[in-house]
């Protein structure tokens, strides 16, 4: 781990929707260590400011790819870049998905609009390592059809062993799927709570109703995982900005087991 940005050079940039995009990176000299999938980065906008971005892909050469919505001044400027551009990057950062812990069992993803990019690297990992774990269930909701990430990459997953599904808040002319809060699709795949793990990642509401949901249906506290986000500022659990209750969730999260991120989210002053 760096406290000092490396450089990294942009070496590919995918329009994901209207206002994500994903930037594959790779190191102008000095690499960061290797990142787990849910660890995050701070990604530097040069005469910008920077922002913790998780990685949503790791390559061969330690090339990275982080996908960002543009929701701000810096996040702005990073969906502006293009191939050849240069960034700062520092990191790895916080807790990632304990995939240790789900090895033996169905593996749970639940998704709400981009919180599936810090998920797709479980999915990945996963499906390249089918003996370790049993079913994979993808469970995926966002605001519009247009706002679902990786198209072709969804598409691909459907043709393996995973059952995948899609839910949208607003559908739009022409779709034939879900329509409804991603919690609907629970009943829709098949698990069973005494033999699955469930990670999940979106907006703090989504991530509630959701643990609840799984809780109601038998699945213990201690196999669902969470990726909270608050506003983080130093990425070094200095500066307090991300401050959950006891934790600083760019040092002990943004990956947290629900047993101890429920009673914290359930404090309303938190």
């Amino acid at each position: 781990m760096t406290t000092a940005p490396l450089p990294y050079r942009v070496t590919a940039v995918s329009a994901e929707t209207a206002d994500c995009v994903s930037l594959e990176v790779a190191p102008v000299g000095r690499a960061l260590s290797e990142f787990s999938p849910g660890r995050f980065a701070m990604v530097y906008a040069f005469g910008v400011g920077e922002v913790p971005i998780s990685v949503s892909a790791t390559g061969d050469a330690h090339r990275l790819v982080h996908t960002i919505r543009s929701i701000g001044a810096v996040t702005d400027a990073l969906c502006r870049l293009r191939a050849g551009d240069a960034i700062g990057l520092r990191g790895p950062y916080g807790t990632g998905w304990d995939l240790d812990a789900a090895a033996g069992l169905d593996v749970l993803v639940v998704a709400g609009g981009i919180g599936l990019a810090p998920l797709r690297p479980v999915v990945r990992h996963v499906l390249d390592h089918p003996g370790h774990y049993g079913g994979l269930r993808v469970l995926i909701g966002a605001r519009t059809p247009e706002d679902l990430l990786y198209g072709e990459e969804l598409e691909h997953w459907r043709r393996t062993s995973a059952q995948v599904e899609v839910t949208v808040d607003r559908p739009g002319p022409g779709w034939r799927g879900s329509v409804g809060v991603v919690t609907t699709l629970l009943d829709r795949v098949d698990w069973r709570p005494d033999r699955t793990a469930a990670l999940i990642c979106g907006p703090e509401v989504m991530i509630r109703h959701t643990a609840r949901a799984l809780l109601i249906r038998g699945l213990p506290a201690r196999r669902i995982q969470v990726s909270l986000e608050r506003n983080m500022r130093c990425g070094t659990g200095h500066c307090g900005h991300c401050q959950l209750g006891p934790l600083l969730l760019c040092r002990d999260g943004p990956v947290v087991g629900y047993d101890r991120a429920r009673p914290l989210l359930a404090v309303r002053e938190l």
